[in-house]
């Protein structure tokens, strides 16, 4: 399950509601929740942190938490 998979199971998320709000397709909400690979577009995150009523950039943070700069010597 990738972390936005966990985040909207831990808030218990309806996926069918946040898809006919967002006006995506459950099919790819369940891609971007179970397989890793999938690319989260830009826009996808907005409009879902828009439909489960959080501001989109708590999902980011939640979504990119184990990205980090390189440190530079």
């Amino acid at each position: 399950m990738t972390d936005l998979g966990l985040y909207l199971s831990k808030k218990s998320v309806n996926r069918s509601d946040v898809s006919r709000k967002t006006g995506i397709s459950k099919t790819r909400l369940s891609e971007l929740s179970n397989n890793k690979r999938t690319k989260l577009r830009a826009s996808e995150l907005y409009l879902i942190g828009l439909a489960i009523d959080v501001n989109p950039c708590e999902v980011l943070n939640v979504v990119c938490e184990d990205l980090k700069l390189k440190k530079v010597d």
